[in-house]
């Protein structure tokens, strides 16, 4: 597949250094002449510099049998202006733009994006997904990272273990013996800092970050296994009351159970703003570190403090003075992936990665077969792919102990007859199965080619 990126930024960089990986014909387009040189040293991409909107920079990277362009620049307009271009004058078939204007991605406007107006197929929107992710995290506050699959019937959930955990040193195979009902399948463990699939002698020692795949119904005894606390969320309160802070106030007003949610803003106009948009939600205009703004939003009686200003180190830092004043759960956005080994030394209990989330999003749009969702992992080191089984994949009417998947790969659960079971070696994939598999990212390739369908399917 020939792909076009524009914007060389972070998230630009990581979706090219994704299907760089796998193979694909990246071009990488970007005003920022050390960018695109950045790019082009460290991954196997062409570069090109210039603006991404002008035709003959476009044409210069390839557009005329390009198969997809992404255009994930700063500028939602230039974006936006790529997109019409590689429509009108290249016919690229598959456009997909980052767009963050709050105007742009209203319901009432979505009409602009028809093909005969703004040509946009995929819009991505940061901030929703940012947003989304919060909600995730406050769903399953025990847990550092988590996200939703197979229609919200299986969670997906990262663990930090502690020597307190009831399974330490044992094997994985033996927890399957032990609880033998227990719809939920570790499929990653990361030990001192390296990510990796385990083998079911593998054991679990303290200071691990486990992932698990678990059935949604299974959730909260999985927890209790690891030796997690479920608590409710009931009082919450978001440091930063921009397009993050706003949406997922807007989010926790809509829900049917009463949560109580605070947000304090620095910025007045933004302040005034969010007062003006949210009906039940109390607004405070004010330093999220003031130790003396905490305690007026009663900082000490919020079950979950979630920091989500534009800077990483405010976030970190009003996390941590959160915490100090009383709070028992902390989330923090993080943009700088440097900074996230500070989170355990620093108390904070879980993190959101704007970057992650938006090229999880992005990948979900690009990935061969019925692929419906995909969640990176990480800093880009593995990838949770959930897809259809059609009848030309290589792994329908196979169990799972004849596929041949790469030692990175397990399978984390599986969807039949609308019913999430658990992914034994005995149990066959048939046609219309939706799987749920871990992967790390050098074998996304062939989890791949074991998904797609072939060309005799059309």
């Amino acid at each position: 597949m020939k792909v076009i990126i524009c914007g060389a930024g972070q998230v630009g960089w990581q979706i090219a250094r994704h299907l760089s990986g796998e193979r694909n014909d990246v071009t990488v387009v970007d005003s920022n002449p050390d960018l695109v040189r950045r790019a082009t040293d460290t991954l196997d991409v062409q570069g090109i510099a210039g603006f991404a909107s002008y035709p003959d920079i476009l044409d210069r990277a390839g557009a005329r049998d390009a198969d997809m362009i992404i255009a994930a620049t700063h500028s939602d307009e230039v974006n936006m202006v790529t997109c019409q271009v590689a429509h009108s004058v290249f016919a690229i078939p598959r456009k997909v733009a980052r767009l963050r204007s709050q105007s742009y991605l209203d319901a009432i406007y979505s009409d602009l994006y028809r093909r005969d107006h703004m040509p946009i197929d995929v819009v991505i929107s940061p901030e929703k997904e940012v947003a989304d992710a919060a909600l995730q995290r406050l769903s399953a506050p025990a847990a550092f990272d988590t996200e939703n699959f197979l229609d919200g019937k299986a969670q997906f959930l990262g663990l930090r273990l502690t020597a307190d955990c009831p399974v330490l040193n044992t094997p994985l195979r033996q927890l399957t013996d032990l609880f033998s009902t227990l719809r939920s399948v570790v499929v990653a463990i990361r030990r001192d800092g390296t990510l990796f699939a385990p083998d079911p002698g593998d054991q679990l020692f303290a200071g691990d970050d486990c992932y698990v795949m678990s059935h949604v119904d299974d959730v909260a005894r999985t927890m209790e296994i690891f030796g997690k606390k479920q608590a409710k969320q009931e009082r919450v309160v978001l440091v930063g009351g921009g397009n993050v802070g706003l949406a997922v106030a807007q989010a926790l007003e809509a829900r049917t159970e009463r949560i109580r949610a605070k947000v304090i803003e620095k910025n007045r106009k933004c302040a005034e703003r969010a007062a003006d948009i949210l009906e039940r939600t109390i607004v405070l205009n004010g330093d999220g570190l003031d130790a003396a703004l905490l305690k007026e939003a009663n900082i000490h009686r919020a079950d979950a403090v979630l920091t989500v200003t534009d800077d990483d180190k405010v976030n970190m830092l009003a996390a941590v003075r959160a915490k100090a004043e009383g709070c028992p759960f902390s989330i923090a956005l993080i943009n700088d992936p440097t900074l996230v080994p500070l989170m355990g030394p620093l108390g904070i209990d879980a993190y959101i990665n704007p970057r992650a989330t938006t090229v999880s999003s992005i990948l979900r749009h690009i990935r061969h077969g019925r692929v419906r969702g995909v969640y990176s992992v990480g800093d880009a080191e593995a990838e949770v792919i959930e897809a259809e089984v059609l009848s030309t994949s290589p792994i329908a009417g196979q169990r799972i102990r004849d596929i041949d998947f790469p030692e990175g790969v397990l399978v984390g659960a599986v969807l039949q007859d609308g019913k999430v079971v658990r992914p034994t070696g005995g149990l066959r994939i048939e046609e219309g199965n939706v799987i749920a598999l871990f992967s790390m990212t050098k074998d996304v390739p062939e989890v791949e080619r074991l998904l797609q369908v072939s060309i005799d399917f059309f």
